[in-house]
């Protein structure tokens, strides 16, 4: 079979963008659909307001790809994790601090509408990518000898693999008739920034109390502000009820939440709101087919795993293709070995840090609290926990 481009990649999420960036960056030929236009400005139409931190595996993979310098001026260091259990009495407050571990932060904060314009900008600027937007994947014929691909606007892509980053209900993933665990938690995540009077010294500051984490993750000043994006998770439905109040009253609502760890909090932007959900994939792969990002793998933002998961799928994905024999069921079932236990380890993490937040039994609270207090009073313990956080074993 004449393959057309050595990879085709379907979604322009920061995943897919960042896996075109990787592997046209090593020379593949890369083909990018995705059937929406992108949105890469800070006020444009539909723009993320949501923000990512990228941890110091994702920053390497990004700079050998040639994206760090551009994305560089648009992050804020993260240096400390702090912890706050407000339901405790009293708080138990505990700071992860990234100098136990190295020289380096824990990771940079973006925001996302950032992080896809420096993506978008590497990848136009790479020959070996050819990006066609506004087009979707309509069929999947898997061979030995490669994949066929069928695309909206008419013509058929051949590929030596297909990689589906194309989201949570991944059509690709469909096509490839392979299922997914779903898990629903009954909650929202509204997320929005806030100007604050306290600096926040480069500290993300999650506070808990029940029904889940209000996060505050550093942002730039601007024009003298500090300011700070926040991930608000709690009950979906007492969540709707907050997306219908009036800026003031959300204000103040932000302000009682947070316990006035940051002082006085000022509402800056607008709010959005994304349900909390996780899905896993039964299967990360597929004859000529690898799932990556969210189509493999989806969880609740906490402790900053979502995203950097799925470069660490792209990191495993550039090794592999390098190696030769790209989208064959031997480099297939290498991916799969090196990810699937990763992620599920994680995502048992993830799950149960968010499940423990949402807890409203007393003793459930203060076994959160005393595990807070263990994770970080004995040190080798702390240092492991945070290796772990930052994408080591």
């Amino acid at each position: 079979m004449t393959h057309d481009t050595d990879i085709l990649i379907a979604g322009a999420g920061p995943a897919g963008l960042a896996a075109a960036c990787v592997l046209g960056a090593e020379g593949h030929r890369v083909t990018l659909v995705d059937p929406a236009s992108p949105v890469t400005g800070e006020n444009d139409p539909g723009a993320d307001l949501r923000t990512t931190a990228l941890l110091q595996p994702a920053r390497d993979l990004l700079d050998r790809a040639g994206v760090w310098d551009g994305l560089a001026p648009h992050g804020t260091d993260l240096w400390t994790m702090r912890i706050v259990d407000a339901a405790a009495s009293p708080p138990v407050t505990r700071d992860f601090e990234a100098q136990d571990v190295g020289d380096a932060p824990f990771g940079w904060n973006f925001p996302n509408w950032a992080l896809r314009a420096g993506l978008l900008a590497r990848t136009e600027a790479l020959e070996t990518v050819d990006l066609r937007f506004g087009v979707s994947v309509d069929g999947l014929l898997q061979r030995t000898s490669g994949a066929r691909v069928t695309l909206s606007d008419g013509p058929r892509v051949t590929a030596k693999l297909v990689v589906a980053c194309d989201g949570r209900r991944s059509p690709l993933r469909d096509m490839a008739e392979i299922g997914a665990r779903r898990i629903d938690y009954g909650q929202t995540a509204i997320v929005f920034a806030l100007g604050h009077e306290a600096p926040h010294h480069d500290i993300s500051t999650e506070v808990h109390r029940t029904g889940g984490p209000f996060t505050l993750v550093p942002l730039p000043d601007r024009d003298g502000q500090h300011r700070s994006a926040v991930v608000w998770m709690d009950d979906a439905a007492a969540q709707s009820d907050r997306m219908d109040l009036d800026p003031a009253t959300f204000e103040a609502a932000a302000n009682d939440r947070s316990g006035g760890v940051m002082g006085p909090l000022t509402l800056l932007t607008d709010r959005a709101a994304w349900p909390i959900t996780s899905v896993l994939a039964d299967r990360f792969t597929g004859r000529r087919l690898a799932l990556a990002g969210e189509a493999a793998h989806g969880m609740p933002p906490i402790g900053a795993q979502g995203l950097n998961t799925s470069l660490k799928d792209v990191a495993v994905l550039r090794d592999l293709c390098g190696a030769g024999d790209i989208g064959s069921d031997r480099m297939l079932d290498a991916y799969a070995r090196a990810r699937r236990a990763d992620v599920t380890l994680r995502m048992a993490g993830i799950d149960l840090l968010n499940r423990t937040s949402i807890a409203d039994i007393a003793p459930l609270r203060a076994l959160r609290a005393r595990g807070v207090s263990a994770l970080h009073d004995v040190a080798p313990i702390r240092r492991g926990v945070m290796r772990l956080g930052l994408g080591g074993s």
